[in-house]
């Protein structure tokens, strides 16, 4: 059984974290389409903010880069590293899916697949220059609301 009474609650998720071939080139795609803005930068990584509230922060790794840790001001972050097939998703509100549509298609990004889920809402799925696995999606693909 569970030590507490009552389990302590989580607040979101802060840091979605991607391994790239070349950090320039996807941070600038990051930045291009979205609007990203840059919160650190280095030879090994670069964060980039996506929202405000509640802070979210995509973290863009050089592949092998922190396979060995990094020791940063503060302490050692234990080694990290990825690659195959990942996906991810990015929120978006219901009413905004046809400007999306048209923001990907300017910034010559190819929609690979559109789903509009039985229980409501929409995705759009592309892919990054790394090939991940991105989507655009609104909060009803889970009933969730924000």
């Amino acid at each position: 059984m569970y030590p507490l009474k009552t389990m302590p609650k989580l607040t979101g998720i802060l840091e979605t974290a991607l391994y790239v071939e070349d950090l320039e080139r996807a941070a600038g795609f990051y930045e291009k389409v979205f609007g990203f803005s840059r919160l650190l930068c280095d030879d090994r990584m670069v964060a980039l903010n996506i929202c405000d509230e509640p802070r979210a922060v995509l973290l863009l790794f050089l592949r092998g880069a922190s396979a060995d840790g990094a020791e940063v001001p503060g302490g050692h972050i234990p080694p990290h590293d990825g690659n195959g097939q990942v996906h991810f998703a990015f929120a978006i509100e219901e009413n905004a899916v046809d400007l999306w549509r048209a923001h990907l298609r300017h910034c010559g990004v190819e929609i690979i697949s559109e789903v509009q889920p039985p229980q409501g809402g929409h995705s759009l799925y592309f892919r990054d220059p790394d090939g991940k696995l991105a989507e655009l999606a609104t909060p009803r693909i889970w009933n969730v609301e924000r």
